[in-house]
């Protein structure tokens, strides 16, 4: 050994569990080589659909046309089904009632399942037994569930004949046929089988308050009130989020219960802008037109949900 050997300096090597950037570069091309195949699948279920639907809104194609979609350029007509849904009145009142039910029936849904989860909160007889029975509507299909209350609304069914009872006269009011009572009932219908799943997410939230800040605020003399207003619904505010974007969305997809209550009627006083879409994609077949209002409602309820998330990022962040 020369003392030039003797004199070099060791090569250093990389503490143990430090990572290089050729490490790291590695790794994302080996995670992103095994997962393409399935960002490939999602690309297309996704994003193909989408195009095709935006393409199909360009044009005036439909099934009776004879020819396939790939073909709809022929028919193009840019924008004009965008600007015939600005003056499309039935549209307008479809949307306008699916915006009543939501404005009833979530605020109502919400209310009662805060209230079922504060009670649910502390332990009582046959608690486990009640919440079964509690979450049982939200169990059952939507279409049993409007064929259920569509027998309970007829004009001899069980509704007029408690009504009957209570005030002692002859109840025979044509719930599903009369055009302000038909809504409401298919609003009662959706408020009693969606209030569980309100209260199933809302009491996921209060179980998770932490029992000792609830502890020292009862020792400081804290009324229930208080402890309700100051902590409970403080840390569940990124729960009462997710729970009201829920609903609000699912407010406008509402279609089984009351397809099979009212099937839209009478006349249109509870078509709602799904049943309407449905009415004028299988009976009027006028696709591109329905492409171009499922585009719009689809982008309208993408930034609702956009902003109730970063809501509940802001919420998060607080708590």
């Amino acid at each position: 050994m020369t003392a030039a050997d003797t004199l070099a300096p060791e090569p250093t090597m990389p503490p143990s569990g430090t990572r290089t950037v050729a490490t790291d570069r590695e790794e994302r091309r080996l995670g992103f080589r095994l997962t393409l195949p399935t960002q490939v699948l999602i690309l297309f279920i996704a994003v193909f659909p989408l195009l095709m639907q935006l393409y199909i809104s360009l044009t005036d194609w439909s099934p009776l046309e004879g020819t396939g979609w790939w073909r709809a350029y022929e028919l193009w007509n840019g924008f004009a089904n965008y600007t015939d849904l600005l003056g499309d009145s039935r549209l307008w009142g479809a949307l306008w009632r699916t915006f009543v039910v939501m404005l009833v029936c979530v605020p109502a849904e919400f209310l009662l399942g805060l209230g079922l989860a504060v009670l649910f909160m502390d332990d009582f007889p046959g608690k486990r037994v009640f919440y079964s029975i509690l979450l049982m509507p939200m169990m059952v299909v939507p279409a049993v569930a409007g064929y259920m209350f569509f027998m309970l609304f007829q004009s001899g069914g069980p509704v007029n004949g408690i009504l009957s009872g209570l005030t002692g006269l002859d109840v025979t009011i044509a719930w599903l046929s009369d055009p302000t009572l038909a809504l409401v009932a298919v609003m009662i219908a959706d408020i009693w089988q969606w209030t569980p799943l309100m209260f199933l997410i809302l009491l996921a939230g209060l179980v998770g308050v932490p029992e000792d800040q609830l502890k020292a605020a009862t020792l400081l003399g804290a009324s229930w009130g208080q402890r309700f207003v100051t902590i409970m619904l403080p840390r569940i505010r990124t729960v009462l989020i997710i729970a009201l974007a829920i609903r609000v969305i699912e407010s406008f997809k509402i279609f089984d219960t009351l397809y099979i209550m009212t099937g839209g009627g009478p006349g249109v006083a509870t078509e709602t802008i799904s049943v309407y879409i449905y009415k004028v994609t299988t009976q009027d077949l006028i696709w591109g037109y329905v492409a171009a209002i499922a585009l719009v409602i689809l982008i309208a309820l993408s930034v609702l949900t956009v902003l109730a998330m970063k809501r509940m990022a802001a919420a998060g962040g607080r708590a």
